[in-house]
């Protein structure tokens, strides 16, 4: 068997020609689809005059040179493209191919699914629909025409705005768009069926009217409207913020169970899966309220951050995904609440990427080669990519970003780039080491920041000592150290931020409360300190970086840090230190289950954060402690600690919960879903007691629920907890929404995680 090839970045290679504009003609038919693609295509400087076009799966009509017919011998086809020779240094190349769409089982390029036809271009599905200069440093003006049966497919739509419609024959209809905006070929959309639509409009700052389209499976048109909003709330988040306002004069989402991924931010025609879409109060949960508002946003985010600039190759993916997954983590963060959403954030970002960071699979953001590219569509590149961006963030605050995006705005509208233009863009103003940090883009797997501090109660002293610990690459490279914000204060016993005088000697402070790490070892002096301070470390996860302090009082912490993510934070890690103490025959910490308790009581906290807060690390995260995991063991601390809580707390939770279920606590605003999540968060730990009180709570959730996050997560206590009465709710469940596909999905979910044995042949 062959051995597969890499492709390496220091191979780069700019096209060898240009396809200035692109006129592609789809005529759907049953069987087969006949494209269509006139370009007009210059050659670059310093070349030959041999073209080479990417198709794959493609049955070449006629190849037609300025309108004269190619012979054969100008020209070689094989499975991966099409090779021209003697071309003129500019001129007009006519393709003529037939696709088979119901038979593309890879789901790239144009295919059939669910009666409705889709694209998916991104990385390179392109080279499926026609022969084409498919690489994203090829920019091209794209018009399209699509041809189709007017009956079994009403709405054929393509990028950019509709600029004529007709009817073909008796039976058949054709609509044309134009996109006036050059745009790589991965970002090609067309879609073809017979679909339902939700509509509204929008006005820009300038003045301008925007028509937006929800285009949906027949019947989920009700299903739109949060979606909508989401979308409006996106795009004057976008203006204020950055000064970006939408460029075309109508903005379409298709939104359909068979489209195969899970959404693309082609230009002006965003595809997705309904399951991002698809909401309204009876059907859904508030976490896919909350994923639906984030998803969108991003993709709307996508038309500047990806689809007006874009990536001149797929190394540089992190330039367009690491930058939109931050502005859709703020713009969250604005729509709802900081500290949540950044709990959220980084608790996906140590979940999914620092066990990508450990294995065997671990990658820079910006990696040097790839085998196949689909397989850096990682948490890498996304999350951590976004945790870099943050940090430029917290080194030039906020104007000085501001003013960075700007000028990389102005400088590469319209152009393909790398992250290094983006850097140096955003950094023209910034004192850091840009070299340094450039560090975050080439080197792979999680740093460690080894912290340990000491007091002198004498001369009013404390001393911060700092080790970087620069973990292997995975190919051997040489790591270096890293360069990056960290965040802190100095606690008294009261959680009140010290006062202190810093040796400029011995660190350069970035601003109040940021230090600059750069060093693999540096030791902080902070003078004129009162009393022995506690030590906030990384507050608000300022670098994705992982902290061992072993002197760390994460009771204290716990029950009295200021900084929200960082309380969250301690819990996680006094539960974890807990649980891995427990698997190791330790008995129980009482730290934990005493932090456990003054945070349930503290009234400061907001419910959304008290949910989180008092939500135990998962088994997941154990694993990531423990070398070797033993699952068996693990699964048993975490039960028994969830427990011991529970007994432990027994009577203020019943109190909590009897209180907030008394409330009316229905729609979807910001402060009814901090209520669900805490009643939820309780109920939880209640059903872990397994006796008749709790058990009669979770009927009474579960039957007289008035949203889709409580009844779901009642059903799932019972399923756990109280078989006598999980199967007559589960019928009942199935009654009510067995024809809601998305639903059933959740239904599906919670037999198929049951804790209850026997899962396996029940599924």
């Amino acid at each position: 068997m062959k051995k597969p090839e890499a492709t390496y970045l220091k191979d780069y290679v700019p096209p060898s020609h240009s396809i200035e504009w692109c006129e592609l003609e789809f005529d759907i038919f049953d069987e087969k689809t006949i494209v269509k693609n006139t370009m007009e295509i210059t050659a670059s400087d310093k070349v030959d005059a041999t073209l080479f076009l990417n198709g794959e799966d493609l049955e070449l009509l006629s190849l037609k040179c300025n309108g004269v017919e190619m012979d054969t011998r100008n020209y070689v086809k094989n499975d991966r493209g099409l090779k021209i020779f003697s071309l003129p240094a500019k001129c007009t190349v006519h393709i003529a191919t037939v696709i088979y769409p119901k038979q593309n089982t890879r789901l790239e390029g144009l295919y059939l699914s669910g009666g409705i036809y889709c694209t998916q271009n991104e990385p390179e599905g392109f080279r499926r629909i026609t022969y084409f200069l498919d690489r994203p440093d090829n920019m091209t003006v794209f018009t399209t025409t699509v041809i189709a049966d007017r009956k079994r497919f009403p709405i054929l739509l393509s990028n950019g705005n509709m600029i004529e419609k007709g009817c073909v024959s008796d039976t058949r209809h054709f609509v044309r768009w134009h996109d006036p905006f050059v745009k790589p070929s991965y970002l090609f959309a067309l879609v073809a069926g017979d679909l339902d639509v939700f509509s509204d409009s929008f006005v820009t700052s300038s003045g301008r009217s925007v028509e937006l389209n929800i285009y949906v499976d027949k019947g989920n048109g009700h299903r739109c409207s949060y979606a909508m909003r989401s979308l409006k709330a996106a795009m004057a988040w976008d203006e204020k913020e950055y000064g970006r306002e939408y460029d075309l004069d109508v903005y379409n989402i298709v939104a359909v169970d068979s489209f195969n991924m899970g959404a693309m931010e082609n230009k002006g025609l965003n595809i997705f899966n309904s399951h991002y879409v698809l909401a309204d109060e009876e059907h859904a949960t508030d976490q896919d309220f909350m994923g639906i508002e984030s998803v969108i946003a991003h993709e709307y985010f996508h038309n500047w951050t990806g689809n007006r600039i874009t990536c001149r190759d797929w190394f540089q993916l992190t330039l367009k995904e690491g930058l939109t997954v931050f502005r859709d983590q703020c713009f969250s963060a604005d729509m709802n609440s900081p500290v949540v959403q950044r709990i959220k954030d980084v608790k996906m970002l140590q979940q999914r990427q620092f066990a990508e960071d450990a294995g065997p699979t671990a990658h820079p953001i910006k990696p040097d080669h790839y085998i196949e590219i689909n397989n850096f569509y990682t948490a890498t590149v996304y999350e951590k990519g976004a945790e870099v961006i943050r940090m430029l963030h917290a080194f030039l605050g906020p104007e000085k970003f501001r003013e960075g995006m700007d000028r990389y705005f102005i400088l590469f509208d319209g152009q393909a780039v790398r992250t290094e233009d983006f850097i140096s863009a955003l950094t023209q103003d910034c004192s850091i080491d840009i070299e340094q940090f450039k560090l975050w883009y080439t080197q792979e797997r999680t740093p460690i920041l080894s912290v340990d501090g000491s007091y002198d109660a004498k001369n009013r002293e404390y001393t911060l000592r700092l080790t970087q610990i620069i973990p292997k690459s995975v190919e051997g490279k040489e790591q270096k150290p890293y360069l990056y914000p960290l965040r802190f204060a100095l606690l008294d016993e009261g959680g009140k931020e010290l006062d202190f005088l810093l040796d400029d000697n011995s660190q350069t402070k970035h601003k109040e409360g940021v230090l600059i790490v750069s060093k693999e070892q540096e030791n902080i002096l902070f003078k004129n300190v009162a009393v022995c301070p506690k030590l906030s470390i990384n507050r608000g996860f300022s670098a994705p970086v992982k902290v061992i302090f072993k002197k760390a009082d994460y009771g204290f912490l716990m029950s009295h840090d200021s900084d929200g993510f960082n309380r969250y934070e301690a819990a996680q890690m006094l539960a974890l230190q807990n649980m891995i103490g427990m698997a190791e025959g330790k008995e129980e910490d009482g730290r934990f289950i005493e932090a456990f308790g003054k945070a349930l009581s503290d009234k400061r906290i907001d419910l959304m954060s008290k949910a989180l807060i008092l939500e135990l690390p998962g088994v997941d995260m154990l694993m990531q402690e423990q070398k070797p995991a033993e699952i068996e063991s693990l699964v048993s601390v975490y039960e028994k600690l969830l427990k011991t809580v529970a007994v432990t707390y027994k009577d203020v939770m019943s109190e909590m919960y009897e209180q907030l279920n008394g409330m009316d606590s229905s729609s979807i605003d910001a402060e009814d879903m901090a209520y669900r999540a805490m009643k939820n968060r309780l109920l939880g730990y209640l059903a872990e007691l397994e006796d008749d009180y709790a058990k009669e709570l979770c009927l009474n959730q579960y039957y007289n629920a008035t949203t889709m996050t409580e009844r779901l997560f009642a059903l799932k206590m019972l399923e756990d907890h109280y078989a006598d009465a999980a199967q007559k709710a589960l019928n009942d469940f199935y009654d009510k929404y067995s024809s809601y596909t998305l639903v059933m999905n959740k239904y599906l979910s919670i037999i198929a995680s049951s804790k209850r044995d026997g899962v396996l042949e029940r599924v």
